[in-house]
C-alpha cells in the first residue's frame, strides 16, 4: 500500500524502491506500522496525515523536557551560529568549559570531571576503556575482565554488547568478542518464593563477590550496574541494601563500579544521579546520556573523580576520541536542559508527578488482571504484564505482549516504550516515563489511554476487566 500524501509504501520505502526509513532494517518491518512524524510539541506528536499521539515515555525515555521546548532550539540555533565545531584534540571550546563546571557542580563530589561523548553507548565505552587505561597505566595490566547483570542493557556498539546482560547478544557477537560475565541482578519482582526482599538482594551482592574470586579478584577490572533498569529489566529498582553491598564488595578487591544512569540519571527518577539516594554507595564512574541532550542533540558523559582523572593524565593521558566528542552546540544543549532542570524545579516535579502516576497505576492494576507489578523510581515506571497475577505467570511468548501492548496504544494515539529482551525470559514490560515536566492533567491525559489500551488488549485476549 502506497501514502499518497509521501509517495512511500507502508513499509517507509519509496515507490522506486530506493531509500526509505531506517526501520527497513528492522524484523518483521512490514507487519509493523510505524506512522511519519512531522511536528512535536510537549508531550504531543503529530503524524503527516494529521494523527495526534501522546508520547507517553519520553521517546526511549530521552525526551525529558518534552518536544519542541523554545528556550532549548534556540540555544542550539545561537550556538550554531557562533561556533558549530571545535575538535577537542586540537582546540577547547566555551560551551564545553560551561556544561563541564555545571555538570560537576550538579553531580557532586566524586565527580569533579566530565568527558562528554554522542549518546550512551559511547559513555559506556568510554567508562570501559577509562577503567582499563587507569590499571594498565599503574601498571595491573592482568585487570581487564568485566561482571555485569543479568539482564541489563548497556548500550549497542560491540564493546557494549559484551557487557549487556542478554543471550540473544551473545550467540550472534560471542564469537568476537570478550563477554563479561554475568551475576543475577536483583530483581524485585521475580525472587525466590519466602525470600524478602533484602535477602534477596544480599544474596546477590554475594554472588558478585563469588564470581570476583572464581574470575580472580586481581583480574577483575569492573561492575557495571543500572540503578534502575530499563526495557531489560523493565525499571527494575533495588534498593540501598543491595548497593552498599556492592560497594564495599568493589572496595575490597579493588574493583571498579560503574553506574549505567543513561536512562535514570539527569533527574529522571528524582535526584539529579539516583545515586545522590545512596550516600554510602557511590560509583566510581557514572555514565548519563539521553536527557542530558533531551532528545535534541545527541550528547552523553562520562563522570569520574578529579583524583582519577588527574592521575592518569600525569601517567598516560586518556586520548580517545570521536568526532563530534564535546560537541559545542551539543554541549549549549546539555547547558540549556540543565537550565530548565534546576530554574523549574523539576527534580520535585518529577517526584510528586512520579507519585501521582503511580498512584494511578495501581488503581489501573487493581481493576485489571493483566498488570502484575508496577516499578521504578520517580519518572521511569515499570508495567509488567502477567497471564496471571498470583503465580506471576507471563504469557506465552508467541503473543510477545509487550509488544502488542505497544501497537494497540499505538493505534489509540498513545506512544509507550518496550521492547523484548532476554527472548522474554523475564516477562514483559512496559515503560512509561513522560518528561519531567508533565502536570497532573498529562498523566490523566497518558492514564485515559493506557486504560483503553489494557483494556483493549484484555478483550482481545478474552479476559473480562474487572
Amino acid at each position: 500500500m502506497t501514502d499518497k500524501a509521501t509517495g512511500f509504501t507502508q513499509s517507509g520505502v519509496s515507490t522506486d524502491d530506493k531509500g526509505g526509513a531506517q526501520d527497513i532494517f528492522y524484523a518483521g518491518n512490514g507487519d509493523n506500522w510505524r506512522p511519519t512524524l512531522v511536528r512535536g510539541e510537549g508531550i504531543y506528536l503529530w503524524d503527516d496525515q494529521g494523527n495526534c499521539y501522546i508520547d507517553a515515555s519520553s521517546g526511549p525515555v530521552t525526551c525529558n523536557l518534552g518536544h519542541g521546548h523554545k528556550g532549548i532550539i534556540e540555544a542550539m540555533s545561537k550556538q550554531a551560529q557562533t561556533l558549530e565545531f571545535s575538535f577537542p584534540s586540537t582546540a577547547r571550546n566555551l560551551p564545553n568549559i560551561q556544561l563541564a563546571n555545571t555538570l560537576t557542580q550538579l553531580a557532586g563530589d566524586g565527580f569533579e570531571r566530565a568527558f562528554f561523548v554522542s549518546g550512551g553507548s559511547e559513555a559506556v565505552d568510554m567508562a570501559i576503556k577509562f577503567c582499563r587505561q587507569y590499571r594498565y597505566a599503574r601498571g595491573e595490566k592482568q585487570r581487564f575482565k568485566l561482571i555485569s547483570c543479568q539482564p541489563s542493557y548497556h548500550g549497542m556498539t560491540l564493546g557494549t554488547l559484551a557487557v549487556s546482560g542478554d543471550p540473544v547478544f551473545g550467540e550472534v557477537f560471542g564469537d568476537m568478542l570478550t563477554m563479561a560475565r554475568h551475576v543475577p541482578a536483583a530483581l524485585s519482582h521475580r525472587r525466590p518464593q519466602g525470600m524478602t526482599q533484602d535477602a534477596y538482594e544480599l544474596q546477590c551482592a554475594g554472588q558478585l563477590e563469588e564470581t570476583i574470586i572464581a574470575l580472580g579478584q586481581d583480574e577483575v577490572l569492573a561492575f557495571i550496574v543500572e540503578p534502575v533498569g530499563g526495557s531489560s529489566s523493565g525499571a527494575n529498582a533495588p534498593s540501598e541494601t543491595y548497593f552498599n553491598a556492592v560497594r564495599q564488595i568493589c572496595d575490597k578487591y579493588g574493583v571498579f563500579l560503574i553506574y549505567d544512569e543513561v536512562m535514570s540519571g539527569v533527574g529522571r527518577t528524582g535526584t539529579f544521579l539516583t545515586s545522590h539516594r545512596w550516600p554510602k554507595a557511590r560509583p566510581d564512574i557514572s555514565v548519563v546520556a539521553k536527557g542530558l541532550g533531551a532528545g535534541y542533540y545527541p550528547l552523553g558523559a562520562m563522570l569520574t573523580s578529579a583524583a582519577l582523572v588527574d592521575e592518569l593524565s600525569a601517567l598516560t593521558g586518556f586520548n580517545y576520541a570521536h568526532t563530534y566528542n564535546a560537541s559545542p552546540v551539543a554541549c549549549a544543549v546539555g547547558i540549556a536542559v540543565l537550565s530548565e532542570i534546576a530554574e523549574n524545579d523539576l527534580l520535585k516535579n518529577t517526584c510528586d508527578m512520579g507519585e501521582y502516576l503511580v498512584g494511578k497505576l495501581r488503581e489501573l492494576q487493581d481493576q485489571t488482571t493483566v498488570i502484575g507489578d508496577i516499578r521504578g523510581r520517580g519518572l521511569l515506571l515499570g508495567v509488567e504484564l502477567v497471564a496471571d497475577k498470583a503465580s506471576k505467570t507471563p504469557f506465552p511468548l508467541e503473543i510477545n505482549a509487550t509488544d502488542r501492548v505497544r501497537l494497540i496504544a499505538q493505534e489509540l494515539g498513545l506512544f509507550v516504550y518496550g521492547r523484548r529482551s532476554n527472548g522474554g525470559r523475564f516477562g514483559d514490560v512496559i515503560l512509561l516515563a513522560p518528561p519531567l515536566n508533565v502536570t497532573c492533567d498529562d498523566i490523566d491525559k497518558i492514564m485515559k489511554k493506557f486504560t483503553d489500551t489494557i483494556c483493549a488488549f484484555e478483550a482481545e485476549r478474552g479476559i473480562s476487566h474487572r
